[in-house]
C-alpha cells in the first residue's frame, strides 16, 4: 500500500532501512500474495506512524528522491469533499457529546446500502496486512483505518433509537455485550457512543453487538471521532479488551483527519458500487486544539546532535515531515502539526532534525575531557569490604525480594504496604531480613547453614541499608582430614560480626541490654557504636524456631550498614611489622559473671598499650573452688616490640600492669 502515495524504485529491506533509521524499526520482511509486506515497530507516543500514510510521510521526508502520488497530495488535503456543510445528513441524525474525553465527533450517513462481499483487490489488501475480509462496509473501515490511521465504525442506522448519537460515560454496573459477543460489566470511566436509549459502542474499542451491519442492513451511520487518548487505554485494560481501533487511539489520532476519514471511505465506496452517500456530514468540534510554535537555535542544535545540520537542510527536513516553516538568522521556528501532540519542546524539534538527516552520520570522536580514576569509594567501597568479609568467613550470600508478607521475625516497627499488592505474600515492604533469611533457610534443610544477605529495609520514617547473618549447626562440616567443629552459638554470631565490624574499620561493643521479643531472652546482644545502637545478635526465640519448623538453634545478627559506615574511620594507621619475635603471658583471674567481658577485654587493651599484640581468652571455668556468681577466666597476652626483644622483666611488668587494671574492676588473679 505504501507504493500507493509513494513513487520510488527502492526495495522492500531499502524501505524497511530507511523507516528504521527514522526511529520507525522494521521487524520482518514477509511476503503475502506474492507482495513484500513490511511488519514495523511503533512506538507508544508516535500514533502518526500507525498508517500507511503515516510511513509514507517519513519516507518521503527522509528520501528526497521519491515522490508523493496523487492519493498523497490528495490526502493532505482535510477536506477534499464539497458538501461537507450540505444540510441533508443533519436532518436525519443529531450529535450531543456530554463527556470532555470525546473532543469530536462526526458521521456520515449512507442510504439504500450494499453490504456484500468486497471486491477482490480490497480482500487481498486485508489478508496482506492480517485482516479477516467481513463484508464490503466492515472492510472499508479497516481498509481507510490501515490507509489513513483514523478509526471508523458503521453502525446500523436502523438499529439506532431515535436514530441520534449520544457520546457519555457509563453508568457503574451498566452490562454490554460487544461485537464478540462478550458480556461487560461498566464502570463510570467507560466512554461509550449511546444511542436514544443506551450504549451501543465502547467508545475507541469495539462496537456492540445489537447495532453491527450484517448482509440486511439498508441503512448506515458512518462514526469518525477523536478520543482522549488516556481515556480509551484505562477503558481497554478494564474491559480486557484489544483492537486495532484502541491501538491507534491510545497512541493519538490526528483530530484534523476525522472528516478526511470520512470522505476517503465514501469514495472508496463510490468506487465499488457506483453508490453515493446522504450529502453532508454532521460535525461537532467543540474546541479546536491551538497549534503550538516552537523554537530551535541550529547552533545548540549542532551541538546536541554532535554534527553539523545546515539550516536550509534543517528546514527541508521540518517541512517534508508536515512542519510550517520559519527562520530568521541560525533560528528555526516550527508551527507543530495536530498529528504530532509528542512534540513539545526544542529537543524534540533537534531530535526530528537528527533522525531525518541521519544519526548514521555523527562523526565518531575520541572522549575529550577528565576521567576519575576508577573503582568503588564511599559507602560503596565500605559495603564491598564487609561483603568480602562475609565471604571469607564462609557466609553464602543469598538475595530475597523487597516484597513480603507478615512473619513473626518482623521488627516492632509499622510496616508499609503497598496499595495494590497481587498477593499477600508480597503485600508489605520488609522491615528486616531476617525473615528473608530464615525463610531460605528453611526451604534449604534448616541445618548447617551460614547465610548473610544484605539489602534495604523499610518503615514509615526511613528506608536504610542492612546487612544480616544467620549460622545453625556445626560450624564446619565434617571432613575426612578433621572431625565437625562445634555448634554454632551467640558467640558465633558475636564473632563473625566482630569480623565484619573489623573490615569496615568500626569500632563496636556488644551489650546485654538487649530487648528484642524475636530473640531468646538471655541469648541476645545489641551491638553498640559511638553513635548508638547499630544491631542485634541473638538466638531465634525457641517458639518461633518452632512455628517457622526450625529443629536445632539458629543464631542471627542484623545490623545498619548506614550506621556502621557513619562512625568507620576515613583510614586505617599503618603499622610497622616487627622482625623480632613476640613473647607470651597468660593470666588467671576470678571476676564477676555480671561483669561483661567487653570491660575485661577494654581494660586489658588500655592497660597493655601499643606493645600488646593481641589478646584472646583461651579458657574458663566455674567449678569446685570458684564461689556462686563469679568464674575464672583464663586470657593469653601476645607482646611484641619493634625493633628490639622482650626481655622476660619487661614482659612481666606489662603483665603486671594488666592485672593490677583489672583488680581494680574486681578480678582477682588465680
Amino acid at each position: 500500500m505504501i507504493r500507493d502515495f509513494v513513487e520510488t524504485d527502492l526495495s522492500a529491506e531499502e524501505i524497511g532501512d530507511l523507516l528504521t533509521m527514522t526511529g520507525f524499526e522494521l521487524e520482518e520482511i514477509t511476503e503475502e500474495e506474492g507482495e513484500p509486506v513490511l511488519d514495523v515497530n511503533i512506538m507508544a507516543n508516535r500514533g502518526d506512524g500507525a498508517s500507511v500514510f503515516g510511513m509514507a510521510r517519513e519516507l518521503l521526508a527522509k528520501h528526497p528522491a521519491a515522490k508523493p502520488t496523487e492519493l498523497y497530495k490528495k490526502s493532505l488535503n482535510r477536506h477534499p469533499a464539497s458538501d461537507v456543510s450540505a444540510p441533508d445528513a443533519a436532518s436525519k441524525t443529531s450529535v450531543t457529546l456530554e463527556t470532555p474525553n470525546c473532543t469530536r465527533y462526526a458521521c456520515r450517513i449512507f442510504e439504500d446500502v450494499e453490504n456484500g462481499e468486497s471486491p477482490e483487490w480490497l480482500q487481498k489488501r486485508l489478508r496482506q496486512i492480517g485482516q479477516r475480509p467481513i463484508s464490503l462496509l466492515v472492510d472499508l473501515t479497516n481498509y481507510v483505518m490501515m490507509e489513513q490511521g483514523q478509526p471508523l465504525h458503521a453502525f446500523d442506522m436502523d438499529k439506532l433509537s431515535e436514530g441520534r448519537i449520544v457520546v457519555k460515560q457509563a453508568k457503574d454496573g451498566d452490562p454490554f455485550t460487544t461485537l464478540d459477543d462478550a458480556e461487560h460489566k461498566l464502570t463510570a470511566d467507560n466512554m461509550m457512543i449511546c444511542d436514544g436509549s443506551g450504549p451501543v459502542a465502547v467508545a475507541g474499542v469495539m462496537g456492540g453487538l445489537e447495532t453491527e451491519v450484517s448482509a440486511t442492513t439498508k441503512n448506515c451511520l458512518l462514526e469518525s471521532a477523536h478520543f482522549v487518548n488516556t481515556s480509551v487505554r484505562k477503558t481497554r485494560k478494564q474491559l480486557n479488551l484489544f483492537t486495532e481501533a484502541s491501538y491507534r487511539f491510545e497512541r493519538h489520532v490526528d483530530p484534523e483527519g476525522v472528516v478526511a476519514a470520512l470522505n476517503r471511505f465514501a469514495e472508496l465506496y463510490a468506487e465499488c458500487t457506483g453508490k453515493s452517500h446522504v450529502p453532508g456530514v454532521v460535525d461537532v468540534y467543540p474546541i479546536k486544539p491551538t497549534s503550538a510554535r516552537v523554537t530551535v537555535r541550529m547552533d545548540r542544535a549542532n551541538r546536541i546532535l554532535g554534527m553539523d545540520v545546515p539550516l536550509q537542510d534543517a528546514t527541508a527536513y521540518l517541512t517534508r515531515l508536515g512542519y510550517e516553516v520559519t527562520s530568521e538568522g541560525s533560528t528555526i521556528t516550527a508551527q507543530i502539526p495536530s498529528w504530532r501532540i509528542d512534540v513539545v519542546q526544542e529537543e524534540d524539534l533537534i531530535e526530528e532534525i537528527g533522525r531525518v538527516h541521519g544519526f548514521d552520520k555523527i562523526p565518531s570522536r575520541l572522549p575529550e575531557g577528565q576521567t576519575d580514576i576508577g573503582g568503588m569509594v564511599n559507602q560503596e567501597k565500605f559495603t564491598n569490604h564487609l561483603h568480602e568479609e562475609a565471604l571469607r568467613c564462609g557466609l553464602d550470600q543469598m538475595l530475597s525480594h523487597s516484597m513480603r508478607g507478615k512473619h513473626p521475625l518482623d521488627t516492632d516497627k509499622p510496616a508499609i504496604e503497598l496499595r495494590t499488592p497481587h498477593s499477600p505474600e508480597i503485600a508489605f515492604l520488609r522491615t528486616s531480613l531476617l525473615p528473608c533469611l530464615a525463610d531460605a533457610a528453611v526451604k534449604n534443610g534448616g541445618k548447617n547453614l551460614h547465610l548473610y544477605e544484605y539489602g534495604h529495609v523499610f518503615d514509615a520514617e526511613k528506608e536504610s541499608i542492612n546487612i544480616a547473618l544467620l549460622v545453625t549447626g556445626v560450624n564446619q562440616s565434617e571432613h575426612w582430614g578433621h572431625k565437625a567443629s562445634s555448634t554454632a552459638d551467640f558467640y558465633t554470631a558475636k564473632g563473625l560480626v566482630e569480623r565484619l565490624a573489623e573490615s569496615g574499620n568500626v569500632s563496636i561493643s556488644v551489650s546485654p541490654d538487649s530487648a528484642d521479643t524475636r530473640l531468646h531472652p538471655t541469648r541476645q546482644a545489641s551491638v553498640l557504636t559511638s553513635a548508638g545502637p547499630a544491631g542485634v545478635i541473638g538466638e531465634i526465640h525457641p517458639d518461633i524456631a518452632d512455628q517457622l519448623g526450625f529443629t536445632e538453634p539458629v543464631i542471627v545478627a542484623e545490623l545498619d550498614l548506614e550506621q556502621l559506615y557513619s562512625v568507620s574511620a576515613d583510614h586505617r594507621e599503618p603499622r610497622s611489622i616487627s622482625r623480632n619475635p613476640s613473647i607470651r603471658r597468660d593470666i588467671a583471674f576470678v571476676i564477676d559473671k555480671s561483669t561483661p567481658y567487653s570491660d575485661v577485654q577494654a581494660v586489658i587493651e588500655k592497660a597493655g598499650g601499643p606493645v600488646l599484640e593481641k589478646n584472646w581468652l583461651f579458657d574458663t571455668y566455674d567449678g569446685r573452688g570458684i564461689e556462686p556468681g563469679q568464674h575464672s577466666l583464663a586470657v593469653a597476652l601476645q607482646l611484641r616490640k619493634v625493633g628490639e626483644n622482650f626481655t622476660d622483666e619487661e614482659a612481666n611488668q606489662v603483665r603486671d600492669s594488666i592485672v593490677s587494671e583489672l583488680e581494680a574492676i574486681g578480678a582477682k588473679l588465680r
